[in-house]
Parts: C-alpha cells; structure tokens; sequence
C-alpha cells in the first residue's frame, strides 16, 4: 500500500500540531489494545469454563473499560455495552457450573 509522503507544516504552530499528533496517536493505540485484550482474556476464561478466573478477569477489565471510556479512546455505551456482554457470560458460567 503506498502512501503519499505527508508535506511538513510550515507553520511552527503546525510543525507542533504533527509532533503532539504522533505522541497523542501511540497513547492512544496503547489504550485501545490494553481494552481489547482485557475484553479477550474475560472471554478466553469464559470460553475455558474457568468460573473464577473470569470473574477475576471481568472486575479488572471493569475498571480498564472504564477508564479507556472516560479518555473517549470509545464512546461510554460501547464501554457500557462490552462490560453488560462480558457480566452476562460470567453469569451464565457461574449458573452452569
């Protein structure tokens, strides 16, 4: 995939714009997978019938869910709507079991 090579600003103002915006995209892309993975580790648990390493999984993932929403990394009702998908299958394998 070739992408057109970015002109610099030439406004100082802008050269800084691109600075802060590559810094800002990392932090970001941390933040992101750092959600992803604790929504993927409460699942795998789930998916191995491990009732008490999912709820483990799932309170920690609560509060990384949470605090990547509060950053507006995603919007509070994805946060919302993972964490109500991920307490659903928790409850589901502790009624099971």
């Amino acid at each position: 995939m070739a992408t057109k090579a970015k002109k610099n600003p030439r406004l100082a103002s802008g050269r800084k714009r691109a600075r802060q915006n590559v810094k800002l995209n990392a932090a970001n892309t941390s933040l992101r997978s750092k959600y992803r993975t604790a929504v993927k580790k409460v699942e795998k648990a789930v998916l191995a019938g491990d009732k008490a390493l999912a709820t483990t999984l799932f309170q920690q993932a609560q509060s990384v869910l949470d605090s990547v929403a509060d950053k507006g990394i995603f919007h509070k009702n994805k946060a919302a709507r993972d964490k109500s998908r991920l307490s659903a299958k928790v409850k589901a394998l502790a009624l099971a079991a």
